[in-house]
C-alpha cells in the first residue's frame, strides 16, 4: 500500500509540474486551491508581484454556520465566497490552479462554486 508520505510527495511533484505552466498575472490572477482533511482554502494570487489579492476558506467567519467543513458542500461555499470577494475587487477572469490534486470532488466543487458566482476560467 501507499504510505501517506509517498502520496504527499506525489502531490507536491504534480503541483510543481502544474505551476511551471500556470502563472497569475495582474490581468488574470491565479485561483489556487489547497485541500486538507478538515478544511479547504482558496486564494487569488498575482504571481508577478507575489501578492494574495483575495482569500477564503472554511475557517472564514462568513462561513461559520457550516455543519461540516471537509465536504463538497463546504467546498462549493468557499468557491462562491472567493468569487464574490474577487468580483468585489474587480477580478473577473482567473486561471485555476488545482494544487496538484485531481480535479474531482472538493477541488471541482470549489471551481463550480466560483463559476456559478461569476468568475470566468
Amino acid at each position: 500500500m501507499f504510505k501517506r508520505k509517498d502520496c504527499k510527495l506525489t502531490r507536491q511533484r504534480k503541483h510543481l509540474r502544474v505551476r511551471r505552466r500556470i502563472m497569475g498575472t495582474p490581468e488574470r490572477p491565479r485561483l489556487s486551491v489547497y485541500r486538507s482533511l478538515r478544511h479547504i482554502y482558496a486564494q487569488v494570487v498575482d504571481d508577478t508581484q507575489g501578492v494574495t489579492l483575495v482569500a477564503a476558506s472554511t475557517l472564514d467567519p462568513a462561513l461559520k454556520d457550516l455543519e461540516a467543513t471537509g465536504n463538497i458542500a463546504a467546498a462549493r461555499k468557499v468557491g462562491e465566497l472567493v468569487a464574490q470577494k474577487a468580483l468585489a475587487k474587480g477580478i473577473k477572469k482567473v486561471v485555476f490552479d488545482r494544487g496538484g490534486n485531481i480535479y474531482h470532488g472538493r477541488i471541482a466543487a470549489v471551481a463550480e462554486g466560483a463559476r456559478e458566482a461569476g468568475l470566468h476560467f
